[in-house]
């Protein structure tokens, strides 16, 4: 799988096979081949991971261009499809926006997820609008998985928060999303009326509380990504190295069942 088109059109498929895509989000390049060399079909950047690898908290608090470079540096590593989480998209207005995706995909990107920030849904159906009019996002060549933030930023009872959720996706949809994200999301039923209401396939972010991907799968979720919780366990694992090595002086948190230097190198050969 080389060209961009097939890995865009690879990275349609896997959302209508009989399998729930389970989908390891990337902070480097490093990342995404350890996930790729793992058995990953395809991977996607998370924005906080990526941002806190090159100094920035999350929330467009990094350039835009930092982010298209980490992309071209992925891209130019793993031969699996990637898709770029892309905020909000680095700007407020569309025509920037769609700009910017065009950097990515200029980057080798053949995917985005674009949030709504709880904003009104009618913001994000005007970048959608104006990403969608990119003759390189058109005809299977983005995968546009627009994201709404009511569970991870709402309050309130439940059936209110799917309610306007529901609302929302419909939005999107109509707008040309390809896919549908939900993250904060965890309850069984409420996945279940969410996927009942909606045509596009949904994504579910893992962390602790939601089913396992088989019962995801079971409840109709096509695809399940992790966000910033591997790249937060590999800093938790940095951290407590450093505790080691400079409150006791020991080395055991980086010489066992640790990869060789030559593992490491061979996994950059095709670079």
């Amino acid at each position: 799988m080389t060209g961009q088109r097939e890995r865009a059109r690879a990275f349609h498929a896997l959302h209508t096979s009989d399998r729930i895509l389970i989908l390891p989000n990337a902070w480097d390049a490093a990342s995404a081949r350890i996930f790729e060399l793992a058995g990953a079909p395809a991977v996607a950047t998370t924005s906080s991971g990526l941002a806190a690898t090159l100094g920035y908290p999350d929330g467009e608090r990094i350039p835009c261009e930092l982010v298209v470079g980490a992309v071209r540096r992925i891209t130019a590593t793993v031969d699996i499809p990637v898709s770029v989480d892309f905020e909000r998209g680095y700007a407020a207005e569309p025509r920037q926006v769609a700009a910017n995706v065009q950097a990515v995909i200029d980057a080798g990107g053949v995917g985005i997820n674009i949030e709504d920030g709880r904003d009104d849904p009618a913001v994000l159906v005007a970048k959608i609008a104006a990403i969608r009019a990119l003759p390189g996002a058109r005809d299977g060549g983005l995968f546009v998985n627009a994201r709404t933030d009511v569970f991870l930023r709402g309050r309130g009872p439940q059936a209110e928060l799917v309610a306007e959720t529901i609302r929302r996706l419909h939005a999107y949809e109509a707008a040309g999303a390809d896919g549908l994200f939900v993250p904060g999301i965890a309850d069984p039923d409420a996945i279940a009326q969410v996927v009942a209401a909606v045509r596009l396939p949904l994504n579910v972010m893992a962390f602790e509380g939601v089913p396992p991907a088989t019962e995801l799968e079971r409840l109709g979720v096509r695809r399940v990504s992790v966000g910033a919780g591997p790249m937060r366990a590999t800093l938790t694992l940095a951290r407590r190295i450093a505790t080691e090595l400079l409150q006791q002086g020991t080395y055991e948190g980086f010489v066992r069942d640790t990869l060789s230097h030559s593992e490491v190198n061979g996994m950059f050969g095709r670079t």
